[in-house]
């Protein structure tokens, strides 16, 4: 009897667990085309959540608990016209939604005032034709358009403030020195405008949001964006000596520039890679060839704070996972048995490293990863690839657009754990929210119009079931 009452009170806490992963479900019919984000209040834990179709737009606030205590909706701007929802900034606790078409050039706001029950609507016009898009930033108060000019040697910000005035600043390049990757005279345009194909496009810049884990199909990229209400960061890995920062400040608009070495390896040039990962003011470098490994933490002075080594006669020492390959010809997944293995073919894909806080320290992702493939059976990737790829996808909004950066890639990869001073920090890692929301997904996947956000300790998954016409929300935690 009392073996029966110990099963049924472990099956019935096992439900509770499981139960109090699903924090809210609000009905909702949605049609196609969707898009869905949402903003923020971390005084007031409330979230508004933006979901729209094709017809419509619906803005719900919600409590902690993910509970709806306000609604409002609007008509969705003109198809035809305005394709992408690309970001939103604040006036006050209200959000404006910015919708553009596919060359910028026509912006629709939308003003959502959920106390006065009104959606406020107005129309820019941009002239973009010298001028190529970069990357969108919603702020607290301000959104911005970064595009780079195609003549002379400047970035210029458009720029909408709370109010909805709209300005644009030209941040000129001209003082600084700028070589390709085969170290000659280039400009800002053309570093930028460098073809680094098949796995990254002329012209293009990876926005980074570093709150979230990053997969190393982004953190790969050579020109890296990151930015926060006071500046953005520019970096370029496109030289293997060495990494070139801007940090453009976004009140004066002035830019300044950081030069960090990469460690220095002798022999031909073609054969090596380096990249880097700005991270809590500090730049995080890795530089391979074919048989040595180097991993450094600098400042932004060029300053040594700590570094690691490895080759093909030293093994890693500062790894806490397993050395993985994924994705190879083979399929599945399976470990590499040394740092000659890894170190050679991690110099063969696109090398990459990110950085993610655990408590008070950093996990660190290092690895390589391939263009993406079109061979079928390529099978998918945990940790930073499910969920990293789905937060970095978002553009200035968390809307999901894919559930893994990883598919159809080879991808090889080790992750360290280091405390605030660069040291490492032995043992076992234990499974992120990340890897729960995959597992999770791995047997749900009738959904979608995902989102992701962080609030407190937890982070809030947000999803459309197909089947049951419901807006769910989970809570998972690290």
């Amino acid at each position: 009897m009392l073996k029966k009452i110990l099963l049924a009170s472990l099956f019935l806490n096992g439900l509770i667990s499981f139960s109090q992963e699903i924090v809210s479900s609000t009905p909702i019919n949605l049609k196609k085309n969707r898009d869905v984000f949402q903003t923020l209040n971390e005084d007031k834990k409330e979230v508004t959540l933006f979901i729209s179709d094709k017809i419509k737009v619906n803005a719900l606030r919600l409590n902690e608990k993910m509970e709806v205590i306000d609604s409002l909706s609007a008509e969705r701007p003109i198809p035809k016209t305005y394709t992408n929802m690309i970001g939103y900034n604040l006036n006050n606790d209200n959000t404006r939604l910015f919708w553009s078409s596919n060359d910028y050039e026509e912006i629709f706001t939308q003003l959502f005032d959920l106390k006065t029950r009104e959606v406020i609507t107005k129309q820019y016009s941009l002239i973009l034709k010298e001028e190529k898009i970069l990357q969108k930033f919603s702020g607290k108060e301000n959104f911005y358009i970064l595009s780079v000019l195609k003549k002379g040697n400047s970035l210029k910000l458009h720029i909408f403030d709370k109010e909805g005035t709209y300005t644009q600043k030209t941040i000129d390049f001209n003082s600084f020195r700028f070589l390709n990757s085969d170290n000659i005279k280039s400009d800002l345009y053309g570093v930028l405008k460098e073809n680094l194909l098949p796995f990254e496009a002329p012209l293009s810049m990876q926005s980074i949001n570093v709150k979230n884990p990053t997969s190393l199909t982004d953190s790969a990229k050579k020109r890296k964006c990151y930015f926060n209400d006071k500046q953005i960061t520019i970096t370029i890995d496109t030289n293997v000596d060495y990494t070139q920062v801007f940090i453009i400040d976004l009140e004066t608009f002035s830019v300044t520039e950081k030069i960090v070495r990469q460690h220095s390896i002798s022999g031909d040039r073609f054969y090596l890679s380096s990249n880097s990962f700005y991270f809590e003011n500090k730049l995080y470098q890795v530089k391979t060839s074919m048989d040595q490994f180097y991993f450094s933490i600098k400042d932004l002075d060029n300053t040594l704070i700590k570094e690691y080594d490895a080759s093909s006669e030293k093994q890693i020492d500062f790894k806490n996972s397993e050395m993985s390959l994924e994705g190879s010809d083979f399929g599945g997944k399976r470990t590499l048995t040394n740092s000659s293995q890894f170190i050679r073919k991690i110099n063969n894909l696109n090398l990459g490293i990110s950085c993610y806080h655990i408590g008070q320290n950093t996990l660190i992702a290092f690895g390589g990863v391939s263009s993406e493939q079109q061979s079928a059976g390529q099978t998918t990737m945990s940790q930073f690839g499910l969920i990293g790829a789905l937060v970095s996808l978002a553009i200035s909004n968390p809307t999901m657009e894919s559930f893994n950066s990883y598919s159809n890639r080879k991808v090889v990869k080790i992750e360290g754990l280091f405390d605030n001073e660069g040291n490492h920090i032995k043992g076992e890692l234990q499974p992120l929210a990340f890897d729960k929301i995959r597992t999770y997904f791995d047997k749900n996947n009738d959904v979608s119009s995902q989102t992701l956000f962080k609030m407190g300790n937890f982070y809030n998954l947000g999803y459309y079931d197909n089947k049951t016409k419901e807006y769910i929300f989970r809570k998972f935690a690290d």
